[in-house]
């Protein structure tokens, strides 16, 4: 799907099904397969308030994470090309995560998934029930 393409575009193809990726799928597949996962939505968010984050500071951003879940998710939005990972054999050592380019081309889909829940969060919400009803 080009940049270019509007909205409006967007929905004339989408109902005539002529919107799918070279592969026949939902053009949204790969960005929803990003988002797969208990923790990655969280180190993705981390990484938009963050420019660059030690290991360290996002384990304490994200309480009930391990250091194995946390390193394997790292690891696997680093071999998917959207974060960077940067060592620094210092006194003491340490290391760096940042957005790759293909990471922060994530920040427009992050404001539009915030406008949404900002919007619709509050709503989502069952009514609590009546008594005496």
């Amino acid at each position: 799907m080009a940049q270019s393409l509007t909205f409006e575009e967007f929905l004339v193809r989408l109902k005539a099904d002529t919107l799918t990726t070279a592969q026949g799928a939902c053009p949204a597949a790969p960005i929803l397969k990003i988002f797969q996962g208990k923790w990655r939505d969280e180190i993705l968010y981390c990484l938009c308030i963050y420019d660059s984050i030690r290991f360290g500071e996002l384990k304490k951003l994200l309480p009930g994470i391990t250091n194995t879940m946390l390193s394997a998710a790292l690891r696997e939005l680093e071999q998917e090309g959207l974060v960077s990972r940067r060592q620094f054999n210092e006194i003491p050592p340490h290391v760096e995560y940042s957005f790759t380019e293909k990471g922060r081309d994530l920040l427009p889909v992050f404001y539009e998934m915030a406008r949404w829940g900002l919007k619709w969060a509050d709503q989502s919400r069952s009514p609590a029930p009546q008594s005496g009803s």
